[in-house]
């Protein structure tokens, strides 16, 4: 399994799960958790998903998924487990 966890950030629009979820059925991306909130006009979104059996390397699949966020107006970011836990160890 490679667990890898996904954020988007931005104004709330129609189609935003539905993008991102396209493209990760797509490369063959599991969702294995998944958290959003809307606060006012705010779209927030967590996943944590597996893309062990995705056939693109992180980079390419992080610089796709960035692109969706770019072309409907809000910022993704994709991060790979062990340095997203790296970065928030105390």
């Amino acid at each position: 399994m490679k667990k890898t966890i996904i954020t988007v950030v931005g104004k709330d629009t129609v189609g935003i799960i539905a993008k991102v979820c396209t493209y990760l059925a797509d490369n063959k991306i599991n969702i294995l958790d998944i958290s959003q909130t809307i606060v006012q006009d705010y779209f927030n979104m967590m996943m944590i998903v597996d893309a062990g059996k995705c056939d693109k390397k992180f980079g390419e699949m992080a610089d796709e998924i960035e692109k969706i966020g770019e072309d409907i107006g809000v910022q993704i970011k994709v991060q790979q487990e062990d340095i997203f836990n790296s970065m928030h160890r105390i």
